[in-house]
């Protein structure tokens, strides 16, 4: 398989855009691709989540797998190499930044794939053939690295013919500025709108200032939650301070191996729909206290009350890692709700086990009622509807 498109006939490299639309197209593509694959996987297994038709997983993972090195082929493999050696002649020339080393090695392992997906484009395997498969399989990790971290690249390359922020304010406006912005956080009429982060490491926020009934967008550049912020621009409007402001680079990951890719099999699971169904169909107390004790179940195959508690945990991890303030006081506020799941579910843990050791059913008194009533005769007579008279009349 050979690229579609190639440089252009003068030898001229693409252009910034060129390049960024085509990392941008392949990562559309891709995640079309996974879209798909991941409804044909949810076919192959069963309520629970477990696989049970391995053989039609394996098969829509080979249609993944042949589909992305065709997406890569179409839209990424003739910019490839030219995308990210601008983008290390870009990363070069960017003051120094605590991600500017994450970003070196992000692009030294596209470099490494590259030339892997390159290598297998030049010699493919025979179509249709185990081989082949194979081969995409090998792929697929090298593919998910384009698709997850090219934007890193794409937006350096930006950079590359992109603007270059001037402080429209001098010393004294800037101060004016800071201290009005500040009055009015005071007072509560400083609305925060968007916050990105610049090349040189250094948060932007957009807020509205608000005095007297009258609104003005302006920027900021530290956090706004610490003393320290201060003000450097004012707009009529956010598109005519997206025009000036430093452009935003791509936003961090809260761990490093994440890939939206490739991520972990499904654990079995039962819904909390699924076991309070099961407590309301259950007449014998141990069938109720099972149901209970699913929820509080730990481990491999943990239940709903202990995944809320790891989703209270990962949320104060998201919020302590924005390194702001507000983010500080959020996590610990998501920490001390952890503790307090883990203490209920230790209650609920405890009064399921107290609820099985009744020994008990529910007493005959409470009798089903039937779903379906059975047919009248057929020679007996209908009941007599009631009468028209008796209905309240309608007037025109």
């Amino acid at each position: 398989m050979t690229p579609a498109s190639g440089p252009a006939p003068d030898g001229s490299l693409p252009t910034a855009p060129e390049l960024a639309n085509g990392a941008r197209d392949f990562r559309l593509r891709m995640a079309i691709i996974d879209r798909a694959t991941e409804a044909a996987l949810d076919m192959t297994r069963d309520r629970y989540g477990r696989a049970v038709h391995a053989g039609a997983a394996a098969a829509a993972r080979a249609h993944r797998d042949k589909a992305a090195v065709e997406a890569y082929a179409t839209h990424l493999a003739s910019y490839a190499e030219a995308l990210f050696d601008t983008a290390r002649l870009v990363l070069d020339e960017l003051p120094p930044a605590r991600h500017v080393a994450g970003w070196r090695a992000v692009l030294d392992g596209l470099a490494a794939s590259t030339a892997e997906i390159r290598r297998a484009l030049d010699r493919p395997a025979t179509p249709g053939s185990q081989a082949e498969r194979t081969q995409h399989a090998n792929l697929w990790p090298h593919l998910t690295a384009w698709a997850d971290h090219s934007p890193i690249a794409s937006n350096l390359a930006d950079q590359r013919d992109g603007q270059h922020h001037k402080a429209p304010l001098t010393d004294e406006e800037q101060q004016m500025w800071t201290e009005r912005a500040q009055a009015a956080q005071r007072r509560g009429e400083l609305e925060l709108t968007e916050s990105w982060y610049a090349a040189d490491g250094q948060p932007i926020t957009l807020a509205y200032l608000v005095e007297d009934d009258d609104s003005t967008v302006v920027a900021l550049r530290g956090d706004p939650g610490v003393p320290g912020w201060q003000v450097i621009g004012h707009y009529a409007h956010e598109y005519e301070a997206g025009k000036v402001l430093p452009a935003a680079v791509p936003p961090g990951v809260l761990r490093a191996d994440v890939s939206a890719f490739n991520r972990p099999e499904p654990v079995p699971e039962i819904s909390l729909q699924e076991l309070i169904r099961d407590v309301v169909e259950a007449q014998h107390a141990g069938d109720a206290s099972n149901a209970l004790l699913s929820a509080t179940q730990r481990g491999y195959d943990a239940g709903p009350m202990v995944r809320l508690q790891e989703l209270l945990e990962t949320g104060g991890q998201f919020a302590s890692a924005l390194e702001t303030a507000q983010g500080r006081q959020i996590a610990a506020r998501l920490s001390a709700l952890g503790r307090q799941i883990e203490f209920l579910t230790r209650e609920v843990e405890e009064a399921a086990e107290d609820l099985g050791a009744t020994v008990a059913v529910l007493p005959p008194h409470r009798t089903p009622v039937l779903r379906a009533r059975p047919r009248p005769a057929v020679d007996t007579t209908p009941p007599t509807p009631p009468s028209r008279a008796s209905t309240t009349a309608r007037h025109r």
